[in-house]
């Protein structure tokens, strides 16, 4: 009898998951609303997490600050705009803190929805695979709530809004590189039949340290993550600023939290 682990074995070419599919048409759905000016200050305003809105909380208050740029430079429109928003945020007096996770269904852009369900369907549909519909929508919304912490830490008193699945598509790539690359998974130097490439024990995070292939996955991610952020490398497809620490908050829950949603864990941690 052939080893299963020599079994050929061909991936139809579209073998989604469901749940991704449902969730990329419920983001196009809701940016397709937006573009058509149904509702897009309320989304915005209900949805989108803004830094300061929530550290307000605790006492920041980025108004003193505004005020005095803008002294400064009195032409400058931008900080009109935000000097009034900031206004606005802290009359509220609501934290909203569903928004440290609904931010994630929003987006600046067609082409940046386009780019995140792009990168959705690579990572994500091997994530959702693994771990079931239920599951990889709390890890997506999990994922999401650490990229805007990670956003936080270093915007605490901004008032510009932060949108985009793509701190939770970070996660998904975190998630990834725990049970892609060990042989007879999906990326493996020999892969088994669907069913069990999906099904192997994850590595730990020592085994993923160790791993020639995770290691290069993390590094590049890393690196194009400071070029396009902290450097300010801009990749041409977007005008709009990257949060890369969202991303970088989103990748890191992914990594460690990994084990509380793989149903398949074992002894690894």
């Amino acid at each position: 009898m052939k080893p299963a682990l020599d079994a050929e074995y061909r991936e139809p070419v579209f073998n989604v998951p469901f749940v991704v599919v449902a969730v990329i048409l419920a983001l196009a759905g809701l940016h397709a609303l937006r573009a058509w000016g149904v509702g897009e200050d309320a989304l915005v305003y209900e949805l989108a997490f803004f830094p300061a809105r929530f550290t307000a909380l605790f006492g920041a208050d980025p108004i003193p600050a505004l005020t005095e740029r803008l002294a400064a430079n009195p032409g400058d429109t931008d900080l009109m705009q935000r000097l009034g928003l900031a206004r606005e945020l802290m009359e509220s007096g609501s934290a909203k803190p569903w928004t440290l996770v609904t931010y994630a269904l929003l987006h600046g852009g067609w082409t940046h929805l386009i780019l995140n369900s792009v990168w959705l369907l690579a990572f994500g549909a091997a994530v959702a695979r693994r771990f079931g519909s239920t599951r990889f929508l709390v890890f997506l919304a999990v994922t999401a709530l650490g990229g805007a912490l990670g956003h936080l830490v270093t915007h605490y008193d901004d008032v510009a809004p932060l949108v985009g699945a793509s701190a939770a598509i970070s996660g998904c790539m975190a998630a990834a590189v725990r049970f892609v690359f060990q042989p007879g998974a999906p990326l493996g130097a020999y892969r088994l039949e669907e069913e069990l490439s999906y099904r192997l024990p994850a590595l730990s995070l020592p085994e993923v340290l160790r791993d020639r292939r995770a290691v290069t996955f993390l590094a590049v991610w890393f690196i194009l993550n400071f070029a396009t952020g902290v450097a300010g490398i801009g990749l041409g497809m977007t005008d709009a600023a990257i949060a890369w620490e969202a991303h970088v908050g989103g990748f890191v829950t992914g990594l460690l939290a990994f084990r509380l949603f793989d149903p398949r864990r074992g002894r690894r941690v």
